[in-house]
């Protein structure tokens, strides 16, 4: 049977890289096929299931910090979640508010979820219920927004979406550690955006953080991912200029693309690779 390839990844997250996957995969044809590739911030773990099926003999690791994996072994319960509420919305058109009664009732079938103990996936649920880009990670926030009938007809499946990759939980710092004097390394390096939204991610981040991890590009060859929101090129260019510091992205390609978050706003997602080390 044919593995699936997924083009995005099979659960709602924010800051996914699917619309770099095919720049990714150009660029990875000049690294090579059995390497050790480390997701050290793997997020939707996309670019790590991108990885494997474009080099099914490489070692693929998945460093699943933000707990998607928990979060695709309950999609049964999600699915189920979802359809005792596409009912409920019989009425209310696709991307209409959501009031009164229905609001009500809708409410209620999750509130029931978390009364019985069952794993609520609030930002799946987001996605289905908020305004586009709105997430929320607990009941109680979810009852101070405006609904939105934002639900799928289909339901979540993320079958084979993970095999062959190796998952991980742990402090980026420690698992780079772990790989950093294996030559056959390469890193993925996709942490939270600085001036974006982060607030589906398990930790604050803050700038000496972000600048933290600049560290791991030192000798290694990498895919770094960030945007112009975040001005960190432009930061390294000036500390280069006005110290004796050594720009950790001298020597890396380039590429950019456009990310769309509202009609009428825009910013630019930025891929930096270096294979010579």
């Amino acid at each position: 049977m044919k593995k699936k390839v997924y083009k995005g990844a099979p659960l709602p997250f924010m800051g996914q890289k699917r619309n770099f996957l095919k720049a990714f995969k150009e660029a990875l044809k000049d690294y090579p096929k059995d390497a050790i590739y480390v997701d050290l911030f793997g997020g939707s773990g996309l670019l790590a299931h991108t990885t494997k099926n474009y080099y099914q003999d490489a070692n693929v690791v998945y460093n699943d910090f933000d707990n998607y994996r928990q979060r695709i072994d309950v999609i049964p319960e999600t699915n189920d979640l979802l359809a005792k509420i596409r009912p409920l919305l019989k009425d209310c058109p696709k991307g209409s508010r959501i009031t009164g009664k229905v609001r009500e009732d809708v409410l209620n079938v999750v509130k029931l979820a978390q009364l019985n103990n069952e794993f609520v996936d609030y930002i799946t649920l987001s996605s289905s219920l908020l305004f586009s880009m709105k997430y929320v990670l607990t009941y109680d926030k979810l009852v101070k927004e405006t609904l939105y009938n934002c639900v799928r007809k289909n339901d979540y499946d993320a079958t084979g979406y993970l095999d062959g990759i190796s998952v991980v939980n742990q402090d980026y710092k420690v698992l780079f550690k772990k790989y950093k004097d294996n030559k056959r390394v390469v890193f993925l390096i996709d942490p939270p955006y600085l001036q974006t939204n982060v607030s589906t991610y398990n930790n604050y981040w803050n700038l000496g953080d972000y600048l933290d991890v600049l560290d791991v590009l030192d000798n290694q060859r990498y895919f770094y991912f960030t945007s112009n929101k975040s001005s960190i090129l432009e930061l390294c260019e000036w500390v280069e200029n006005k110290s004796f510091a050594t720009n950790p992205f001298n020597g890396a390609t380039k590429q950019t693309m456009t990310a769309r978050v509202t009609y009428n706003s825009t910013y630019t997602d930025i891929m930096l690779f270096k294979n010579n080390v």
